[in-house]
């Protein structure tokens, strides 16, 4: 079955970085489009970043740009997003899911991790 585990989530300092990764099991990963989405108390879950099949189509949220980078080893099965700059308003839950091509709306996705916490500390 199709299985999504995020990690990499945890405390940092305003201005730090951490690295989310997202382990892919269950399908040919090396097909799909792969989301990054982030959901922070009492409000709706938003787009963050996401990435074409072969890595060469990326988009970005206006608040993410120049400071997030998302990227993916196929041989892997494996999608990053490398968070820098880190801001407080970062903080939030943070989700890989999966697509056909490289949406912006979480009703385009139909698998989901877990999820992985990341707190900004300012």
């Amino acid at each position: 079955q199709v299985q999504l585990v995020e990690s990499g989530g945890g405390l940092v300092q305003a201005g730090g970085s951490l690295r989310l990764s997202c382990a892919a099991s269950g399908f040919t990963f090396s097909t799909f489009a792969m989301g990054w989405f982030r959901q922070a108390p009492g409000m709706e879950r938003e787009f963050v970043a996401t990435i074409n099949w072969s890595g060469s189509r990326k988009d970005y949220a206006d608040s993410v740009k120049g400071r997030f980078t998302i990227s993916r080893d196929n041989a892997k099965n494996t999608v990053y997003l490398q968070m820098n700059s880190l801001k407080s308003e970062d903080t939030a839950v943070y989700y890989c899911a999966r697509a056909r091509a490289t949406f912006r709306t979480p009703r385009e996705y139909d698998y989901w991790g877990q999820g992985t916490q990341v707190t900004v500390s300012s």
